[in-house]
């Protein structure tokens, strides 16, 4: 048997490896400069650590800091690091997970049982212990160990958190030590902490373990790091302008929604709600200046499917156990639901999604290969049962309304209804500002229900329709669900922060489970191919998204309150009126500010309230019959007469219309 074997680099070089040798012994064969660079391997699609051992065949690349698998190997060993600073400097504090997160951080987290909270003061000294174990530079030492083993080192240790974890922990058991530190992990890290440059700790927070309120709270500790300093800058100040423009603070400030939740909140300044209890945690309450939004989104969303061909459609929010059984939620949604509701000795449940509902309507009449497509569109409030520590403002709450349709169409209209729905998302969203997508296509995983062929077909559809917009899009191999392949696409916000919102997804199941059919061209009854899709993903959470991008400065279409009348005089109040009487009879959003206080405070608080435009009415204008046109910013626009004024503010406020 040869002592040596081969492995297969990308560019489709092979070098020569002895049994034992690694990707680090690679690196070197190649080059002393890459082996100091490389952080970590991708071995045969897999992210492992540079000295994990090679088997002949193996295709390798090696990873450097240009690579985006290596941020979070990187992002990893820190948490981890950071894991040893705390028992370094509390040695009675117990560890639970420290994983890498890309929503909103862009770093990582650890939570610590400790008797104490952590103080501002506690992160400054554990960023220094965290520089000394940097400095000493060792390795991380990966070891594969038994379960037995596993559990008789935590509960040498005294860590409860691990050996559950270890209870619930699949597969092969590893542990990762550097220095005197284990932690239970998968990795893959760094060849040594010597590695990490450049590094901060960004908050800390309470967590509840498992993200559940009924267990203990523990304290969370946000980092992130980086492999150049300049890139650590930037970052900061995005984090910066995030919390400027965090939606939970500008709803609370601009009047716009209220939302109850206790448990982790990454920015510690929001405090939690002291009615939690009387409303309950996750649901929303919008205000007046919110609901004003909402609706002008609702309306928008109304008439762009009705331009786009859908039907509007109602559902109910509650509907027998029955219909769920059938749909299969009971079997695979059942945590997130919540208990069934007794409804004349039968069980009811509130609905966690609208599809069931749709096909329902669907089955209502025959239909004919001639009837479709059929796309039923609706506004429907779900309920979902969210754990209380993943509560987040409108990002993450246990009643949303979801921007809801399906497509109901034979295979042969397939291609055609997904080009019109993928070009109706992104056109919509492009209506909001967005211009930056992200765009991913999932393919049929390892089980999956539906024929092959069919699969083939929908995937060549899914990717033809992304092809056709001319975007660049990434292939998920197999991760697509068990009933159908879908494509999901991520907006980029103001400050360059990703947003999942829109999602397009095909379903083989559903079509099966509820024997929905039509009748072809040859007479037979064949079943239908259902398309799931939402475009803002949920109403609360695209509100959301929309407040931070703005940073609550909405353009005028969509601004809670597009001018406000500013008098400087009593004699003014009665032209103000007058004013505000035509705006309103144009159904404009207009509100008149006619105290008795100076024209330059009456302008700071509109400022403040992110109000587009300013109507200033003293006594030259009542003698002229005008009002002073000026922008939030200060723009000048001249006098206006009152219907000049008007027509001018309409204008301005004209929603976007789409190229469909």
């Amino acid at each position: 048997m040869s002592e040596q074997f081969t492995v297969y680099l990308p560019d489709g070089a092979t070098k020569t490896v002895a049994p034992g040798e690694t990707a680090y012994a690679v690196a070197l064969q190649i080059s002393e400069g890459l082996a100091r660079q490389a952080v970590g391997a991708k071995v045969n699609g897999q992210v492992v650590d540079l000295h994990r051992p090679l088997a002949d065949g193996d295709q390798l690349q090696l990873l450097t800091p240009r690579d985006p698998d290596s941020l979070e190997i990187l992002r990893h060993s820190t948490a981890h690091i950071l894991a040893s600073a705390v028992k370094r400097l509390f040695p009675s504090a117990l560890i639970s997970i420290g994983p890498v997160v890309n929503d909103g951080v862009n770093g990582f987290y650890y939570d610590f049982e400790m008797e104490q909270p952590f103080t501002p003061d506690d992160l400054v000294a554990i960023e220094a212990e965290m520089k000394r174990v940097i400095a000493e530079k060792s390795s991380f030492q990966r070891e594969p160990v038994s379960r037995d083993e596993a559990r008789r080192r935590f509960e040498a240790e005294g860590e409860p958190y691990k050996l559950e974890l270890l209870d619930a922990a699949e597969g092969d058991i590893t542990i990762y030590t550097h220095g005197e530190f284990n932690d239970l992990c998968r990795g893959p890290h760094l060849p040594d902490t010597g590695r990490v440059k450049c590094f901060k700790l960004l908050s800390q927070a309470g967590a509840y373990w498992r993200g559940d309120s009924n267990n203990t709270m523990l304290q969370r500790i946000y980092g992130t790091a980086f492999f150049d300093k300049k890139e650590l800058k930037k970052h900061l100040h995005r984090l910066e302008e995030a919390k400027k423009r965090d939606h939970r603070r500008l709803g609370r400030e601009l009047g716009l929604f209220t939302v109850s939740e206790k448990g982790d909140l990454y920015h510690d300044e929001v405090e939690e709600r002291s009615y939690f209890e009387e409303i309950g945690q996750g649901l929303v309450l919008w205000l007046p200046r919110g609901a004003r939004v909402r609706e002008t989104l609702e309306s928008f969303w109304r008439r762009t499917h009705r331009q786009a061909g859908y039907e509007p459609v109602f559902s109910p929010h509650v509907a027998h156990a029955d219909l769920w059984r059938i749909s299969g939620h009971l079997g695979f949604y059942n945590e997130s639901m919540y208990k069934p509701i007794a409804v004349d000795d039968e069980e009811y449940l509130l609905k966690p999604m609208n599809c069931p509902f749709h096909v329902m309507i669907y089955k209502t009449k025959a239909h004919s290969y001639r009837d479709l497509p059929v796309r039923l569109a609706e506004l429907g409030t779900v309920y979902r049962y969210e754990l209380a520590g993943a509560l987040h403002g409108l990002m993450r709450v246990r009643g949303f309304t979801q921007d809801d349709a399906h497509i109901i169409c034979t295979e042969a209209s397939l291609e055609d209804e997904l080009n019109k729905v993928l070009r109706l998302a992104l056109e919509y969203l492009r209506a909001f500002g967005f211009e930056g997508f992200d765009i991913m296509l999932s393919t049929r995983p390892e089980k999956f229900v539906g024929e092959p062929s069919l699969w083939d077909r929908a995937e060549e559809a899914l990717r033809g329709s992304i092809q056709a917009t001319g975007l660049d899009y990434g292939v998920d191999e197999g991760g697509g669900a068990f009933y159908g392949p879908k494509i999901d696409i991520k907006i980029k916000d103001a400050i360059g922060r990703t947003w999942q919102c829109s999602t397009i997804q095909l379903d083989f199941n559903l079509p099966k489970r509820f024997q929905m059919n039509y009748t072809n061209s040859d007479g037979e009854k064949v079943a239908p191919i259902l398309i799931h899709r939402a475009i803002m993903g949920s109403l609360e959470r695209f509100f959301g998204i929309l407040t931070e991008h703005y940073a609550g400065d909405f353009p005028a279409w969509l601004a809670p309150e597009q001018a406000r009348i500013l008098t400087i005089s009593e004699r003014a109040e009665a032209a103000a009126v007058s004013l505000l009487a035509e705006c309103e009879a144009h159904d404009l959003r207009v509100e008149l500010d006619n105290r008795n206080e100076s024209l330059g405070k009456k302008i700071r608080e509109a400022r403040l309230m992110r109000v587009p435009y300013l109507f200033v009415i003293g006594d030259r204008e009542v003698d002229e019959g005008t009002a002073a046109v000026r922008s939030r910013q200060g723009e000048q626009f001249g006098s206006l007469s009152h219907e000049d004024a008007v027509a001018w503010l309409a204008e301005k406020s004209l929603p976007p219309s789409l190229d469909l």
